[in-house]
């Protein structure tokens, strides 16, 4: 069966294109966002590597943070917090002392380290760097690879989450997908190793990996074309919230074990809005539901408190029987213009979701307060996601990613050489490179829905996405590279998002098209647009 949409939006606008019915869905559904938002980033604080120091106890007749004789025992690191090293100590020289020793310079060995038998943790975090001894740089690439199991794990999950909406529904993958996130995410809190803790952190990524895309589409759905993109906008800023909101409460509570239980708890409740949120209607119909999918346009129709007469509704029954779908994927690969078109696609999404969070990630490890810094970045997203709305209709599509990719590099080889000690110049040179990711990451969604027939657009979108999330995949372990060299995790988002600007000067510019049905018409959009 297929769908006429055109039937479909003119009842909508019937009934009230954004009624009260339609603020009490999206008011739901943004809630549902918020948490899910907060769930899938809570990694980069419960895998977030605490600060600490060599524990000396011939040494610490009183703890303090940074004692007089500290130097003389430890080495100096100037890219640790205290300028000191982690995990290493001077050898001890075969002195005789007690407990409570001065520790002067002359008892160690400067030429000889060892590693730490025990540690000072300079504040009350507990992340399971602590809980599960992941201590020092031999281990920082387990806590990376919390962030990697994460976005494997939502990779997996688009492909099974897919069929399950597609059988039983956007609401039920929704909700019960969130639902077991939440019970997933809380039975972790008792993971006895590490490894569990993956694997949980595997298992619920997959459960809420199709969160994202059914929100969308039950907001869209819901109210008229012209407001579609004001939807998206919302909900996309609304997932900033939740990545503030996961900041605000890592700040407040410094416990993974508590973090996980005031994000995920709630995300158990949500099965409650069961009963309160509607199935998509045009699930519906794709399943010959007419009549269910009736009686949900009139309670839509009685809450906005609209008319909708039976006949109206009766113009549902049209629907026809669907034909085959004559486009294949392959007729994109065997036209030149339309296989670069979807090769360069599938880098600008790359690009963008490494940018995107590769950025957000490398904030926790600035110079500042790691939370305010993480909050400060995250809220950078909503101006950019707002600006666009503006920019995609003013400039075109092509100036705006491409504008997005150069600011993003600009700002981040201009952030290498600024000093820790420039505070809000440091910090604002960062904000203006995640701004510039987070607006082509919403710039390359409207170009691939615009380029490519409609046939196949879904399925462009869909392996596009997929590719974008090797990016994403990866992301987590840049930060790492500052071990190699401090500035490397910048340059490589800077080489990245040069390289994509300069890629993306070869899209055609789809402002004001109208959307191709088929091959030859999308290959025409070059022709159109080319000065």
């Amino acid at each position: 069966m297929t769908l006429s949409d055109d039937i479909l939006d003119d009842i909508i606008l019937q009934i009230g294109g954004i009624g009260k019915y339609q603020f009490v869905v999206i008011i739901c559904i943004s809630l549902v966002m918020l948490l899910h938002s907060a769930a899938h980033i809570s990694y980069v604080f419960t895998s977030m590597d605490s600060e600490y120091r060599c524990l000396v106890p011939e040494c610490e007749a009183t703890i303090a943070a940074d004692p007089d004789w500290l130097r003389n025992v430890i080495p100096s690191d100037v890219s640790m917090y205290d300028g000191t090293s982690k995990c290493l100590m001077y050898e001890r020289l075969n002195v005789l002392w007690d407990i409570g020793y001065n520790c002067s310079i002359d008892d160690f060995d400067k030429n000889s380290t060892k590693h730490c038998p025990l540690f000072y943790f300079y504040d009350d975090e507990y992340y399971i760097g602590r809980e599960f001894n992941l201590l020092c740089e031999d281990n920082l690439w387990k806590l990376s690879l919390v962030g990697t199991t994460n976005t494997f794990g939502m990779f997996l999950g688009m492909i099974v989450t897919g069929f399950i909406s597609d059988r039983y529904g956007r609401k039920s993958l929704l909700l019960f997908g969130m639902a077991g996130c939440g019970v997933v995410g809380l039975i972790k809190t008792l993971s006895p190793s590490f490894i569990w803790f993956l694997i949980f952190e595997l298992i619920e990524a997959i459960l809420s990996a199709g969160t994202c895309c059914c929100v969308f589409i039950m907001a869209v759905e819901l109210v008229i074309p012209s407001k579609r993109a004001l939807m998206g906008t919302i909900l996309n800023s609304v997932y900033s919230l939740g990545e503030v909101l996961v900041a605000l409460v890592a700040w407040s509570c410094r416990s993974w074990k508590l973090l996980i239980y005031y994000i995920y708890g709630p995300c158990v409740m949500l099965i409650l809005l069961y009963y309160i949120l509607p199935e998509s209607i045009r699930w519906m119909l794709s399943k010959g539901r007419i009549e269910e999918s009736k009686e949900a346009l009139r309670n839509i129709a009685t809450v906005n408190k609209k008319n909708l007469s039976e006949e109206t509704l009766n113009k549902l029954d049209h629907i026809k029987p669907c034909k085959e779908n004559t486009h294949k994927f392959s007729m994109i690969l065997n036209s030149p213009r339309l296989r670069w078109r979807f090769f360069n696609c599938c880098f600008a999404w790359l690009t963008c979701a490494f940018l995107f969070y590769g950025i957000t990630l490398n904030s926790v490890r600035l110079y500042g307060n790691k939370y305010s810094d993480f909050i400060l970045i995250s809220l950078t997203e909503l101006p950019a996601y707002w600006s666009c709305n503006f920019l995609v209709e003013k400039l075109g599509r092509r100036r705006s990613i491409y504008g997005s990719y150069f600011l993003t590099c600009i700002a981040c080889l201009c952030f290498i050489p600024i000093t820790k000690s420039s505070g809000w110049l440091h910090l604002f040179i960062y904000c203006m490179g995640k701004m510039g990711a987070t607006a082509a990451f919403y710039v390359i969604y409207v170009i691939t829905s615009e380029l490519f027939p409609t046939p196949l657009r879904h399925t462009v979108m869909g392996l596009s996405s997929t590719v974008g999330r090797l990016g994403s995949l990866t992301s987590p372990q840049i930060p790492l590279l500052s071990r190699i060299w401090e500035p490397l995790p910048l340059l490589m988002f800077a080489a990245m998002s040069f390289a994509a600007g300069i890629a993306s000067l070869f899209f055609p510019e789809t402002k004001g098209i109208t959307l191709p049905d088929t091959i030859e018409e999308a290959e025409e959009i070059q022709n159109k647009t080319s000065k």
